[in-house]
């Protein structure tokens, strides 16, 4: 009896210790969902900067004077409160 109750001991034992350390353990899967937390985020940043970057695209190549807005207000031609307008003469 004295040999079930130590194997059942060491057995719990040995377990508590894989459960807090080692492959799989609490640790690790807490490690691995802040990962996981810090990769949402990011993606979904990035996802919103591709969405921003995608309707620029598409602007650009849908209007002829959105190219000429885009290098005047990198160039500081035009302010930020500033709206610009091509005329185009015919």
């Amino acid at each position: 009896m004295k040999l079930l109750w130590t194997t059942m001991v060491v057995l719990i034992i040995l377990l508590q210790v894989r459960l807090w350390v080692g492959e799989g353990s609490f640790a690790q899967v807490w490690a691995l969902e802040q990962s996981i937390a810090e990769q949402r985020a990011e993606n979904a940043e990035l996802a919103t900067r591709n969405e921003r970057l995608y309707a620029e695209v598409r602007n650009l190549r849908g209007e002829r004077g959105a190219v000429e807005e885009r290098a005047r207000m990198n160039l500081g031609l035009i302010r930020e409160d500033e709206t610009f307008f091509l005329v185009v003469e015919n």
